[in-house]
């Protein structure tokens, strides 16, 4: 998720702004059309696609102490330059490939990781012999709603970089040989997989995410 920094408009609850259509949306959804794009039809939907939940977990890896949108607006590149990040074809990529990458100016050249997209490759395939996908081990650490706050507000989302949750899923996959998965980066993905729904209160787009995570058969 964007940098935490809420909306400074009079009569909106902190974090909320309102469109010119008049609909509200959380703070971070505004300002530039990537943003905004990315909001309103992507962030929070449920994926539970195997290719998927490994691109948004090598992204968020890749986002690690940059800017969201930088990432957002390289995505193309990255694809093209992960092989559409199919975690099969990523595994066969060697040193060459490496060296490759950090001559690619499209994407993030950051040998550690560029390194930890190849290893996680190969790790994603031995998570799936040992849990059957990434989205049924993935999923396994959604939060129970009894532990979430009652209300999803700029407070309680700023309150909590990390999870009991995300803190077990990025020890679990450190175990299983994944790199760069810390809590922070876990918790962004499982934001923005709609493992947890952080859309916050009276954004327009939470109770379409909520349908959406309600209609899900979990994997």
């Amino acid at each position: 998720m964007p940098q935490i920094v809420a909306a400074d408009e009079s009569g909106l609850p902190e974090g909320l702004r309102r469109r010119t259509d008049g609909s509200l949306a959380c703070w971070w959804g505004e300002g530039h059309d990537d943003y905004e794009a990315y909001h309103d039809t992507e962030w929070g939907l449920p994926v539970t696609d195997d290719l998927g939940l490994y691109e948004k977990m090598c992204l968020e890896g890749f986002q690690s102490g940059l800017s969201w949108l930088t990432i957002l607006r390289k995505r193309d590149n990255f694809r093209a330059a992960f092989s559409g990040f199919d975690f099969e074809a990523v595994t066969r990529f060697g040193d060459a490939d490496v060296e490759r990458l950090l001559g690619d100016a499209g994407i993030v050249r950051h040998r550690g990781k560029i390194e930890a997209t190849i290893n996680n490759a190969r790790a994603a395939l031995d998570t799936i012999e040992a849990h059957g996908s990434l989205a049924a081990f993935f999923w396994s650490f959604e939060p129970d709603p009894a532990d979430r706050p009652a209300v999803i507000d700029y407070g309680a989302l700023t309150s909590m970089p990390t999870t009991p949750e995300s803190t077990a899923l990025s020890k679990a996959l450190r175990k299983l040989g994944w790199r760069f998965v810390g809590p922070t980066t876990c918790y962004a993905l499982m934001q923005a997989s709609g493992i947890v729904n952080d859309h916050i209160e009276g954004c327009h787009r939470r109770p379409i995410v909520e349908a959406a995570r309600t209609a899900l058969t979990r994997p």
